[in-house]
């Protein structure tokens, strides 16, 4: 297995690391019995801190076995110490050194009675990346390596043109996967249109798919996705309970894999820990119909759990299952 230093560079020769290029921050969450309207006030049943953003995909692909390597920036400070900490504990390495002129920013989550989660950001080192930055990012990835990008760091004004920069010069035998975010309408078109094209994968939720494509409708917006796209790219649009729509690479079978029924909790991460867990089963050499299906069961076990990182084990996930195909698959694939 490969490592990464604490500040900066590879130490292998093999690669399939999951490698995040996005953002790690700390999340204020707030449990609410709902959002206050315009100018109220509203008390908090309880609330806490958590590293969240890009930690969420980490968690979710290391609890399943794939190394993985967080090269985004982080800061000097309580909250860059925390994300360190976090990053720290779940075996997670990082590329690039503490950023000294700034912490680590954080993320206002407000989580209300039917589980929905509302965000307000505010911006710390995390989006203060460089082309020094981008360089040693470059320097630190091995063959094989799944690289994933997040909207967020693309809608950051500074980091924006530094990542798309990055990503037309990754690697051909790197695999991409973008997440778009819930900012991608704010991502300018010259930012957003290189990496599209380079991304091997997107993987996007239901609105995310309509501010992309127009198409409330998941089926939809995932025909129109790959209409837009390279037909090398895999689509995927996550539709939270009802699954997900699938259009593998350079195929025209356009799959729906069924969520599974739970009781939700939380959604707060589910969807990190859906991206998380597919680059993991890819990682681990799965089919992407399998990953996908697997990525479903992971989280659809997220949100019985209280947030932001809930993605499961191996053994939480295998449990979850029934015994069958899909089960059997996933205990061969996943290291134990």
């Amino acid at each position: 297995m490969s490592e990464v230093k604490e500040s900066g560079t590879g130490t292998g020769t093999t690669g399939g690391r999951l490698v995040l290029v996005g953002n790690t921050i700390v999340d204020l969450v707030m449990r609410v019995a709902a959002l206050p309207e315009r100018g109220g006030d509203v008390v908090a049943r309880d609330s806490g801190l958590a590293t969240g953003g890009g930690f969420n995909v980490l968690a979710a692909a290391r609890r399943l076995g794939l190394p993985a390597v967080y090269a985004g920036a982080h800061g000097t400070g309580p909250f860059g110490d925390r994300v360190r900490a976090d990053l720290a504990r779940e075996g997670v390495g990082t590329v690039l050194p503490p950023l000294a002129a700034a912490d680590t920013g954080f993320c206002v989550a407000f989580v209300d009675d039917s589980g929905e989660r509302t965000f307000a950001t505010s911006l710390g080192a995390e989006a203060r990346l460089t082309e020094a930055d981008a360089a040693a990012v470059l320097a630190a990835l091995l063959p094989g390596d799944l690289v994933q990008v997040s909207g967020y760091g693309l809608a950051y004004p500074g980091n924006g043109p530094v990542l798309a920069s990055l990503v037309k010069r990754l690697p051909a035998d790197v695999r991409v996967l973008l997440d778009p975010g819930p900012l991608v309408a704010e991502i300018p078109g010259d930012v957003l249109d290189p990496v599209l094209e380079r991304s091997d994968w997107i993987s996007c939720n239901q609105r995310e798919g309509q501010l992309l494509t127009g198409l409330y409708d998941a089926r939809e917006a995932a025909v129109a996705l790959a209409d837009r796209l390279d037909p090398r790219t895999g689509v995927l649009v996550r539709a939270d309970a009802a699954g997900c729509w699938l259009l593998p690479p350079d195929s025209t079978d356009l799959r729906h894999l069924p969520g599974r029924r739970v009781t939700a909790v939380d959604s707060n991460g589910a969807g990190d820990a859906h991206v998380g867990a597919f680059l993991a089963l890819l990682g681990h050499g799965l089919d992407p119909v399998t990953a996908a299906e697997g990525a479903n069961a992971a989280a659809a076990f997220a949100v019985t759990r209280t947030g932001p990182a809930t993605g499961p084990t191996r053994e939480e996930l295998l449990a979850s299952l029934d015994d069958g195909p899909l089960a059997a698959r996933l205990s061969a694939a996943i290291p134990a």
